[in-house]
């Protein structure tokens, strides 16, 4: 049997609906939603960049995070955007194939930064004092180069062997994205080697953080514990909820979809979770980051303020 890229050219993106005004409607939200993306994510990396106070750890990697949502978000929605308003549904078998690669770099690449900040909370709560040689910028930058390194050679690992799926002649995706679920779905036959890749790709990329920040957590709330003022135990509280916050979302997401077996996918449901990790996710994150977070707000008021004073 010949193999998928002798036969398919082309990927149709079925998208969400095929009512025009319902497709103008999504147009609208999904460009509003993208350009708040965008401005967030830009304006906390300038933030982090251009503020001396925010030259620490943590924000480092919250910058990071930013940089990975504002390139992960560039991958999916211009190409949403486009098939909202036009008639050619199609996607290229080399753009499909680009699109799914960076998408699950990048994806893989931001489960490592969220891993690190757990041990970087816990190293600022549990010995503060020694918390600049724990988390030194050495070390910071070298998690993040293991990041994107660790991350793209995975997605190297799930591209070829998706990509090398028997897809029949079948080209039609009932997604707005090359993903795993919509393509295991196109495909003729998915050997149980393929599903053994994808839950070691699981178990590597998202179980295992999943263990470690849950490992940096209670070693972060025996920290806390013994910690004697109730001002010190809120303050170390307040410092790592964003970060649980952040983790839920994103791991609760992922783990939905991609720990299933591939017979038990549910299009429209994954769909809809898929559109919430991939779009909305991205979105939340720099207000996730930085709604509570005061030193951000100070940087933003002398951003604001130094900006008012060259006009």
């Amino acid at each position: 049997m010949e193999r998928s890229n002798h036969i398919v050219t082309e990927f149709i993106l079925v998208g969400f609906t095929t009512d025009p005004v319902m497709q103008l409607i999504l147009f609208v939200v999904f460009l509003g939603v993208y350009s708040v993306t965008v401005v967030g994510n830009a304006a906390l990396i300038v933030l982090i960049c251009n503020d001396s106070r925010l030259h620490t750890p943590v924000y480092f990697f919250i910058g990071n995070l930013s940089f990975l949502d504002l390139w992960y978000s560039s991958v999916y929605t211009p190409k949403i955007l486009i098939t909202c308003i036009s008639e050619d549904k199609s996607i290229s078998f080399v753009g499909c194939v680009c699109q799914f690669f960076f998408s699950a770099g990048l994806a893989y690449s931001e489960c490592y930064p969220l891993t690190t900040m757990a041990y970087d909370h816990y190293a600022a709560i549990s010995n503060p004092l020694l918390y600049g040689q724990a988390m030194s910028r050495r070390l910071c930058i070298c998690l993040v180069i293991y990041s994107y390194t660790g991350g793209f050679v995975n997605a190297i690992i799930l591209t070829s062997n998706t990509f090398t799926l028997d897809f029949c002649g079948e080209n039609v995706i009932d997604d707005f994205f090359c993903d795993v679920p919509p393509l295991v779905k196109s495909a003729c036959d998915v050997k149980e080697s393929y599903q053994a890749v994808l839950y070691f790709l699981l178990g590597s990329n998202v179980i295992t953080p999943t263990v470690l920040i849950l490992a940096s957590y209670l070693f972060i709330i025996a920290a806390i514990l013994r910690i004697c003022s109730i001002q010190g135990r809120r303050k170390a509280f307040s410092t790592c909820s964003s970060h649980l916050v952040s983790v839920t979302l994103y791991y609760g997401s992922i783990l939905y979809i991609y720990s299933r077996p591939s017979s038990s996918y549910s299009l429209e449901r994954d769909k809809m979770v898929s559109t919430f990790y991939s779009v909305l996710f991205p979105m939340l994150n720099p207000m996730i980051y930085s709604l509570r977070n005061k030193d951000v707000k100070e940087a933003l008021k002398k951003l604001v303020w130094l900006t008012q004073s060259e006009v």
